[in-house]
């Protein structure tokens, strides 16, 4: 009677072993202080920073949507792990919190060696961006749950804040700015959308030429990570909205106490190529619902430190102001 192998149901161990011999010099390459160890334990291990008084652990997680969808069958796939790192701690930094670390879940049909090794070197290259260390993670090869092509990616981002600063909300008054930091395009947001309308509405091709280059790599550009900024300029912003699904006027009320509203210029908005395409097909409100139109984070300022962060902060631009009234964004 001939025996079956684990290989012959579809999971390679052979591969997962060549896998992690490949990787061992991407994670090594986000080592910073507090790492404990190195790749192959159960778990990954990280110091507490000292310098605080009272540290407080926060962890946010994300995937990177549909976007991958377009990684997958264009064949490009080391960014979409930049993009899987900057969800992530872009969302901790909302709670003023510094990323230290990051753990990433790579699901597959068929373990694809060198499309997986890509895909964690954007991981590695998001983590350098970000300042974090990345000090573990999970490859799930699952034959007969993904097709042998697909595959999909979950992020675990910890971070460290300050007890004592993670409350912005109740920092929020009116007479305060509102300053825009640019997006690098769709980020990993609103991608059913924007697939439906280039490719099924419109008929657009991955190598169509796009405002000088062909369209897939406009959309695959990387979300940008916003993480230097909030260290450099941490003293003089009041809160930070990350601009995601549901748009600024879904996200910026999150840092809004009940008793003030904020007022957005849309024509102050510089709107990105992709979006106004797109605009031509979606509503304008829709537009704003469900794409960040250029705006990748919103920063809160007392208005005596607007022209330092308009000086630090690259491509920022003032929006709009906080204002009394009933909490809410008031597109004007």
């Amino acid at each position: 009677m001939s025996q079956i192998s684990y290989k012959d149901a579809g999971v390679d161990i052979d591969a997962g072993n060549s896998f992690v011999e490949n990787i061992k010099p991407l994670v090594k390459s986000t080592a910073i202080p507090g790492v404990m160890g190195g790749i192959g334990s159960f778990a990954g291990a990280f110091e507490l920073p000292s310098g605080y008084k009272e540290p407080v652990m926060l962890a946010a997680t994300d995937g990177v949507g549909t976007k991958l969808k377009l990684a997958i069958d264009s064949g490009i796939h080391n960014t979409v792990g930049i993009d899987l790192v900057a969800m992530c701690v872009n969302d901790l930094i909302c709670n003023f919190a510094t990323p230290s670390f990051f753990l990433d879940y790579y699901a597959t049909g068929k373990l694809e060696v060198d499309v997986a090794t890509n895909v964690v070197a954007g991981i590695a290259e998001g983590c350098r961006q970000a300042e974090c260390a990345l000090i573990g993670g999970e490859t799930a090869e699952m034959p007969g749950m993904y097709a042998e092509d697909d595959y999909d990616l979950a992020g675990f981002a910890v971070g460290v804040a300050e007890k004592s600063e993670m409350d912005r909300v109740s920092l929020v008054k009116a007479g305060q700015k509102l300053i825009a930091l640019p997006s690098s395009g769709l980020h990993s947001n609103g991608f059913s959308l924007a697939r439906k309308v280039l490719f099924e509405k419109m008929g657009m091709q991955f190598d169509d030429d796009f405002n000088g280059k062909p369209l897939i790599e406009s959309l695959l550009e990387p979300t940008k990570i916003y993480v230097k900024t909030f260290k450099a300029l941490k003293n003089e912003i009041v809160a930070m909205a990350h601009i995601t699904g549901g748009g600024i006027v879904e996200n910026l009320p999150r840092v809004l106490p009940e008793n003030v509203m904020a007022e957005v210029k849309q024509d102050a908005i510089k709107v990105l190529p992709i979006f106004e395409l797109m605009s031509e097909h979606v509503a304008r409100d829709e537009m704003f619902r469900a794409f960040n139109m250029g705006v990748g984070m919103i920063l809160v300022v007392d208005e005596k430190n607007v022209d330092k962060v308009l000086a630090t902060a690259e491509g920022s631009y003032l929006i709009g102001e906080i204002k009394e009234g009933e909490r809410q964004v008031v597109m004007v």
